[in-house]
Protein backbone atom coordinates (compact mmCIF):
# COMPACT_ATOMS: atom_id res chain seq x y z
CA UNK A 1 0.00 0.00 0.00
CA UNK A 2 1.12 3.43 -0.79
CA UNK A 3 0.87 6.16 1.71
CA UNK A 4 1.63 9.84 2.02
CA UNK A 5 2.88 12.02 4.86
CA UNK A 6 3.31 15.09 3.19
CA UNK A 7 0.22 17.19 2.84
CA UNK A 8 1.95 19.07 -0.28
CA UNK A 9 4.02 16.35 -2.23
CA UNK A 10 4.31 12.88 -2.27
CA UNK A 11 8.07 11.93 -1.82
CA UNK A 12 9.63 9.18 -2.98
CA UNK A 13 12.58 7.27 -2.74
CA UNK A 14 13.28 5.35 -6.34
CA UNK A 15 16.09 2.81 -6.12
CA UNK A 16 17.54 1.36 -9.54
CA UNK A 17 18.09 -2.39 -8.76
CA UNK A 18 18.77 -5.30 -11.06
CA UNK A 19 20.66 -8.90 -10.49
CA UNK A 20 23.07 -8.13 -13.82
CA UNK A 21 26.57 -6.68 -13.53
CA UNK A 22 29.26 -7.36 -15.71
CA UNK A 23 32.20 -7.06 -12.69
CA UNK A 24 30.40 -7.79 -9.52
CA UNK A 25 27.31 -10.28 -11.02
CA UNK A 26 24.11 -10.30 -8.22
CA UNK A 27 25.93 -7.78 -6.02
CA UNK A 28 22.89 -6.56 -4.46
CA UNK A 29 21.95 -9.74 -2.91
CA UNK A 30 25.15 -10.94 -1.83
CA UNK A 31 24.48 -11.36 2.01
CA UNK A 32 25.94 -9.65 5.03
CA UNK A 33 24.56 -11.04 8.18
CA UNK A 34 22.22 -13.52 6.63
CA UNK A 35 20.35 -10.34 4.45
CA UNK A 36 20.84 -9.72 1.61
CA UNK A 37 22.35 -6.07 0.77
CA UNK A 38 19.17 -4.41 -0.65
CA UNK A 39 17.35 -5.47 2.35
CA UNK A 40 19.70 -3.61 4.39
CA UNK A 41 19.84 -1.07 2.51
CA UNK A 42 15.90 -0.41 2.27
CA UNK A 43 15.82 -0.88 6.17
CA UNK A 44 18.58 2.24 6.28
CA UNK A 45 16.79 4.47 3.85
CA UNK A 46 13.41 3.65 6.08
CA UNK A 47 15.09 6.07 8.94
CA UNK A 48 14.43 8.91 6.40
CA UNK A 49 11.01 10.38 7.54
CA UNK A 50 10.51 12.98 4.97
CA UNK A 51 9.91 9.96 2.52
CA UNK A 52 6.71 8.72 1.90
CA UNK A 53 7.80 5.71 0.54
CA UNK A 54 10.85 3.15 -0.99
CA UNK A 55 10.22 2.09 -4.28
CA UNK A 56 12.13 -0.39 -6.25
CA UNK A 57 12.81 0.11 -9.69
CA UNK A 58 13.39 -3.22 -11.12
CA UNK A 59 13.34 -5.04 -14.61
CA UNK A 60 11.35 -7.34 -16.93
CA UNK A 61 14.06 -9.36 -17.04
CA UNK A 62 13.24 -13.09 -15.77
CA UNK A 63 16.84 -12.66 -13.65
CA UNK A 64 15.27 -9.87 -11.36
CA UNK A 65 12.32 -12.22 -10.08
CA UNK A 66 14.37 -12.82 -6.51
CA UNK A 67 14.27 -8.50 -6.44
CA UNK A 68 10.58 -8.71 -6.82
CA UNK A 69 10.25 -11.47 -4.33
CA UNK A 70 12.49 -9.71 -1.39
CA UNK A 71 10.28 -6.84 -2.69
CA UNK A 72 6.77 -8.93 -1.76
CA UNK A 73 8.82 -10.13 1.35
CA UNK A 74 9.39 -7.17 2.45
CA UNK A 75 6.40 -5.32 1.94
CA UNK A 76 8.11 -2.84 -0.56
CA UNK A 77 6.87 -0.81 -3.22
CA UNK A 78 8.35 -1.74 -6.82
CA UNK A 79 8.00 -1.97 -10.55
CA UNK A 80 9.18 -3.84 -13.43
CA UNK A 81 10.17 -1.97 -16.30
CA UNK A 82 12.78 -1.43 -19.43
CA UNK A 83 16.49 -2.83 -18.15
CA UNK A 84 18.64 -0.60 -20.76
CA UNK A 85 16.66 2.76 -20.44
CA UNK A 86 16.70 3.00 -17.10
CA UNK A 87 15.54 6.87 -17.50
CA UNK A 88 12.09 5.48 -18.52
CA UNK A 89 12.02 2.89 -16.10
CA UNK A 90 12.27 5.07 -13.02
CA UNK A 91 9.83 7.49 -14.91
CA UNK A 92 7.22 5.06 -15.30
CA UNK A 93 7.78 3.70 -11.51
CA UNK A 94 7.04 7.57 -10.46
CA UNK A 95 3.93 7.63 -12.48
CA UNK A 96 2.81 4.39 -11.20
CA UNK A 97 2.94 5.67 -7.59
CA UNK A 98 2.18 9.29 -8.18
CA UNK A 99 5.21 10.44 -7.13
CA UNK A 100 5.91 13.98 -7.02
CA UNK A 101 9.25 14.33 -6.07
CA UNK A 102 11.68 12.09 -6.79
CA UNK A 103 14.63 10.84 -5.11
CA UNK A 104 17.29 9.02 -7.38
CA UNK A 105 18.96 6.31 -5.51
CA UNK A 106 21.17 3.26 -6.80
CA UNK A 107 21.12 0.05 -5.36
CA UNK A 108 25.06 -0.18 -5.69
CA UNK A 109 24.90 2.19 -2.45
CA UNK A 110 23.95 -0.08 0.47
CA UNK A 111 25.75 2.14 2.89
CA UNK A 112 23.80 5.22 2.09
CA UNK A 113 23.64 7.53 5.59
CA UNK A 114 19.86 8.52 5.98
CA UNK A 115 20.93 11.86 7.70
CA UNK A 116 22.95 12.74 5.16
CA UNK A 117 20.10 12.18 2.22
CA UNK A 118 17.84 14.14 4.47
CA UNK A 119 19.64 16.92 4.70
CA UNK A 120 19.55 17.04 0.44
CA UNK A 121 16.02 16.87 0.18
CA UNK A 122 15.80 19.35 2.82
CA UNK A 123 17.74 21.64 0.66
CA UNK A 124 15.63 20.81 -2.07
CA UNK A 125 12.22 21.64 -0.46
CA UNK A 126 14.31 24.92 0.50
CA UNK A 127 15.31 25.42 -2.72
CA UNK A 128 12.41 24.86 -4.68
CA UNK A 129 11.83 27.88 -5.81
CA UNK A 130 15.54 28.56 -7.09
CA UNK A 131 16.37 24.99 -8.47
CA UNK A 132 15.33 22.23 -10.78
CA UNK A 133 17.51 20.06 -9.80
CA UNK A 134 19.48 19.60 -6.27
CA UNK A 135 22.31 16.85 -5.65
CA UNK A 136 25.32 15.37 -4.09
CA UNK A 137 27.24 13.53 -6.63
CA UNK A 138 27.14 16.00 -9.72
CA UNK A 139 30.94 15.45 -9.78
CA UNK A 140 30.35 12.59 -11.30
CA UNK A 141 28.21 13.47 -14.29
CA UNK A 142 30.70 16.38 -15.01
CA UNK A 143 33.70 17.89 -14.74
CA UNK A 144 32.46 21.45 -13.56
CA UNK A 145 30.92 20.00 -10.14
CA UNK A 146 33.46 18.89 -7.57
CA UNK A 147 33.30 15.33 -5.93
CA UNK A 148 33.34 16.01 -1.95
CA UNK A 149 31.52 13.13 -0.82
CA UNK A 150 32.93 9.68 -0.44
CA UNK A 151 31.39 7.52 -3.44
CA UNK A 152 28.19 5.39 -2.26
CA UNK A 153 27.83 7.19 1.33
CA UNK A 154 25.38 9.19 -0.02
CA UNK A 155 25.01 9.49 -3.39
CA UNK A 156 21.17 11.65 -3.60
CA UNK A 157 19.02 13.46 -6.26
CA UNK A 158 16.36 14.98 -5.96
CA UNK A 159 13.84 16.50 -8.51
CA UNK A 160 9.70 16.77 -9.76
CA UNK A 161 8.63 14.16 -11.98
CA UNK A 162 7.74 16.75 -14.24
CA UNK A 163 11.20 17.67 -14.30
CA UNK A 164 12.14 13.83 -15.60
CA UNK A 165 8.56 13.98 -17.87
CA UNK A 166 10.04 17.21 -19.84
CA UNK A 167 13.76 15.23 -19.90
CA UNK A 168 12.27 12.09 -21.28
CA UNK A 169 10.60 13.71 -23.92
CA UNK A 170 13.91 15.79 -25.09
CA UNK A 171 16.68 13.01 -25.76
CA UNK A 172 17.05 9.45 -26.66
CA UNK A 173 20.84 9.51 -26.19
CA UNK A 174 21.52 6.08 -24.57
CA UNK A 175 23.99 7.72 -22.34
CA UNK A 176 21.16 9.88 -20.82
CA UNK A 177 18.59 7.11 -21.04
CA UNK A 178 20.97 4.99 -18.83
CA UNK A 179 22.42 7.47 -16.50
CA UNK A 180 18.40 9.17 -15.18
CA UNK A 181 19.99 12.60 -14.52
CA UNK A 182 23.10 13.22 -17.17
CA UNK A 183 20.75 15.33 -19.87
CA UNK A 184 19.96 16.83 -16.68
CA UNK A 185 23.30 18.12 -15.62
CA UNK A 186 24.98 18.59 -18.66
CA UNK A 187 22.20 20.89 -19.89
CA UNK A 188 22.59 24.10 -16.86
CA UNK A 189 21.78 26.28 -19.30
CA UNK A 190 18.09 24.79 -19.35
CA UNK A 191 17.78 23.96 -15.71
CA UNK A 192 18.96 25.62 -12.53
CA UNK A 193 21.07 23.27 -10.66
CA UNK A 194 22.68 23.03 -7.14
CA UNK A 195 24.98 21.15 -5.69
CA UNK A 196 25.65 20.06 -1.85
CA UNK A 197 28.95 19.99 -0.96
CA UNK A 198 30.25 17.82 1.82
CA UNK A 199 31.64 19.14 4.78
CA UNK A 200 33.72 18.73 7.89
CA UNK A 201 34.31 15.20 8.70
CA UNK A 202 32.32 13.86 5.78
CA UNK A 203 35.24 15.43 2.64
CA UNK A 204 36.28 11.92 2.97
CA UNK A 205 37.02 11.51 -1.12
CA UNK A 206 40.09 8.84 0.33
CA UNK A 207 37.10 6.61 1.00
CA UNK A 208 34.70 4.25 -1.39
CA UNK A 209 31.32 2.73 -0.46
CA UNK A 210 30.07 2.04 -3.75
CA UNK A 211 29.41 -1.17 -4.93
CA UNK A 212 31.16 -2.66 -8.19
CA UNK A 213 34.09 -4.96 -7.54
CA UNK A 214 34.45 -7.60 -4.81
CA UNK A 215 37.13 -5.34 -2.59
CA UNK A 216 34.35 -3.37 -2.26
CA UNK A 217 32.00 -5.87 -0.90
CA UNK A 218 34.80 -7.17 1.53
CA UNK A 219 34.80 -3.26 2.97
CA UNK A 220 30.73 -2.99 3.05
CA UNK A 221 30.63 -6.38 4.82
CA UNK A 222 33.30 -5.34 7.39
CA UNK A 223 31.22 -2.35 8.19
CA UNK A 224 28.03 -4.09 8.35
CA UNK A 225 29.35 -6.73 10.65
CA UNK A 226 31.74 -4.32 13.02
CA UNK A 227 28.52 -1.66 13.25
CA UNK A 228 25.42 -3.25 12.83
CA UNK A 229 25.03 -6.04 15.98
CA UNK A 230 25.06 -2.97 18.10
CA UNK A 231 22.81 -0.35 16.47
CA UNK A 232 21.41 -1.13 13.28
CA UNK A 233 20.55 2.44 12.40
CA UNK A 234 24.95 3.28 12.71
CA UNK A 235 25.42 6.98 11.04
CA UNK A 236 28.14 7.93 8.44
CA UNK A 237 30.05 9.29 11.36
CA UNK A 238 30.42 5.72 12.56
CA UNK A 239 31.89 4.45 9.41
CA UNK A 240 34.11 7.06 9.31
CA UNK A 241 35.55 6.53 12.87
CA UNK A 242 35.44 2.51 12.08
CA UNK A 243 37.20 2.69 9.06
CA UNK A 244 40.09 5.17 10.34
CA UNK A 245 40.59 2.92 13.29
CA UNK A 246 40.95 0.04 10.97
CA UNK A 247 42.93 1.35 7.84
CA UNK A 248 43.64 -2.70 6.85
CA UNK A 249 39.85 -2.66 6.01
CA UNK A 250 39.86 1.07 4.29
CA UNK A 251 42.37 0.27 1.89
CA UNK A 252 40.70 -3.17 0.75
CA UNK A 253 39.09 -1.01 -2.10
CA UNK A 254 41.20 1.62 -2.63
CA UNK A 255 42.88 0.63 -5.97
CA UNK A 256 39.31 0.51 -7.48
CA UNK A 257 38.88 2.95 -10.00
CA UNK A 258 35.30 4.30 -10.66
CA UNK A 259 34.25 3.83 -14.40
CA UNK A 260 33.50 7.07 -16.47
CA UNK A 261 31.52 6.82 -19.32
CA UNK A 262 32.16 9.62 -22.56
CA UNK A 263 29.00 11.63 -23.05
CA UNK A 264 28.15 11.98 -26.49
Amino acid sequence: MILTKNPQYQIDIIVEARMSSSRLPEKILLNVLYKPLLELMIERLNIIDLVDNIIIATTKNPKDDVIVSLCEELNTPFFRGSENDVLGRVLQAAQKYETDIIVEITSDNPLVDPELCKCVIEEFLNKMDEFDFVSNDMGCYSSDYEITYPLGLCNTKIFKRSLLEEVEKSTTNPVDREHVVNYIINNPHKYKLYNVEASGVYRRTDMRFTLDYPQDYEVIKSVFEALYPSNPNFTASDIIEFLDANPHIKDLNKDCVQERYEYQ
